[in-house]
């Protein structure tokens, strides 16, 4: 449509312009024009360089043919009624294009001494550059369908490969909807769905690794409590079964009861305690002294280090305030120094340090113990973890206190580091952000 209208107004430009060339030289050469002024007007038009091809009338005032070598103002499509409109002043041009054709034609006066002494009428047909136009025409066309075709193709094809790869993961969903959590997609390509398939065999890792660490927890945890609860029935039973056992026994079989009882009781209040931690239950934090309450702690702890003859030894430094609350720093201390007592040697000892150091409060607790395995440092904190089974269990271990510890101070946006003290024992440090 574009290329023929730019045809079509190069068209009228140039029959326009050719008819405006003759009217200005039958101006130049005629007062009037008639019949006798045949052969002069022949004379004017083939001395003007008229583009060839083109046919050309020229009229009197009234409209009578005087230049028509090729007879078209005989024809019946001859535009009189345009002459006449030539005649009375009005330059008049039009354009077309039909069957393959492009026909353009102009008329415009022509003047002598302001006076209307004749008119030029120019027609032009020009069927090559129809042709070419037609044969544009049907190569747009070609291409249009083409391409056309082609982008209906790559969108059905797109269409397909994405809902083929969207059916993949609502499959996948289903599948760890149903706990098939080592379910995974391995999409292949860069796009915004390779990385939701990505995302996704991530979250089924972490929900995989998660699961298991369930299950770990809820066997060890039944271990745990069967433990005890297997001595306290055991007890019970050969109390009960026994109709004629001494009153030293039973009352020997009624204190390990107690122990076990003991040992349940603390057993369940650290699971209790890592279940509120695995809950993220915001409690509100507030600024706490370090130095109180790790000498409340440690008043606690003294009569049990007494017990076990170890020497039991502090150096708390004023001014160490961090964001916390009361339970959650009671139980990392408890915890680390509970520990530090239970599996210390004979005679032993335990220091604990609390210093402010730049913008972060640190507190260290060292004991001169059994130590742990290099090897085992990076497993401690784990759940129910424990380096020596039969010595933990004896010491009334469960496991659980380092996990308590690591989890509390996380979640204060702490951190907690062990290593080996040299000449045997452990070195605690936790880190905590100062609150001025």
């Amino acid at each position: 449509m574009v290329s023929r209208d730019m045809i079509s107004h190069f068209k009228q430009q140039l029959v326009q312009s050719q008819a405006t060339l003759i009217a200005n030289n039958l101006e130049e050469s005629f007062d009037t024009l008639s019949v006798d002024d045949e052969e002069r007007i022949i004379l004017v038009v083939s001395s003007l360089e008229v583009v060839g091809g083109m046919y050309i009338v020229i009229t009197d005032k009234d409209g009578a043919a005087l230049y028509d070598p090729a007879g078209i103002s005989h024809l019946p499509d001859y535009p009189t009624e345009n002459i006449e409109k030539a005649l009375i002043g009005n330059n008049i041009i039009t354009s077309s294009f039909s069957e393959g054709v492009f026909r353009s034609s102009a008329l415009t006066p022509v003047w002598s001494r302001g006076v209307i002494i004749g008119a030029v009428y120019i027609y032009d047909a020009d069927a090559d550059q129809g042709s070419i136009l037609l044969e544009m025409q049907h190569t747009i066309r070609n291409i249009s369908i083409g391409v056309g075709a082609f982008s209906i193709a790559a969108v059905t094809l797109i269409l397909v490969s994405v809902m083929q790869r969207v059916r993949s993961i609502m499959s996948a969903i289903e599948s760890v909807r149903e706990g098939e959590y080592s379910y995974l997609i391995a999409m292949k390509g860069n796009d915004e769905l390779a990385q939701l398939g990505d995302e996704f065999d991530s979250l089924t890792g972490k929900l995989r690794e998660t699961d298991e660490i369930r299950r770990r927890f809820v066997a060890d945890a039944s271990h745990e409590l069967r433990t005890p609860l297997a001595s306290i029935r055991l007890l019970t039973d050969s109390i009960l079964q026994n109709k004629d056992i001494e009153r030293e026994t039973v009352l020997e079989f009624i204190g390990d009861i107690g122990m076990e009882a003991d040992r349940l009781e603390r057993t369940t209040t650290k699971l209790m305690t890592l279940s509120r931690l695995d809950s993220r239950f915001a409690d509100e934090l507030i600024r706490v002294d370090m130095k109180i309450s790790v000498e409340t702690t440690l008043r606690m702890l003294r009569p049990i280090a007494s017990n076990k003859g170890l020497i039991l030894r502090a150096e708390l430094s004023e001014g160490c305030f961090i964001k916390a609350t009361e339970d959650s720093v009671h139980h990392i201390i408890f915890n680390l120094v509970e520990n530090a007592i239970k599996y210390n040697q004979p005679d032993g000892s335990v220091y604990v340090r609390l210093e402010s150091v730049d913008e972060n409060v640190i507190l260290t607790v060292k004991d001169r113990g059994v130590g742990v395995p290099e090897e085992d440092i990076p497993y401690i904190f784990d759940r129910f973890y424990r380096v020596d089974k039969a010595r933990s269990r004896e010491a009334g271990g469960s496991g659980l206190g380092l996990a308590i510890v690591k989890d509390t101070v996380l979640d204060l946006g702490g951190k907690v580091k062990a290593e080996r003290r040299k000449g045997g024992g452990m070195n605690f440090y936790v880190y905590f952000s100062y609150m001025a």
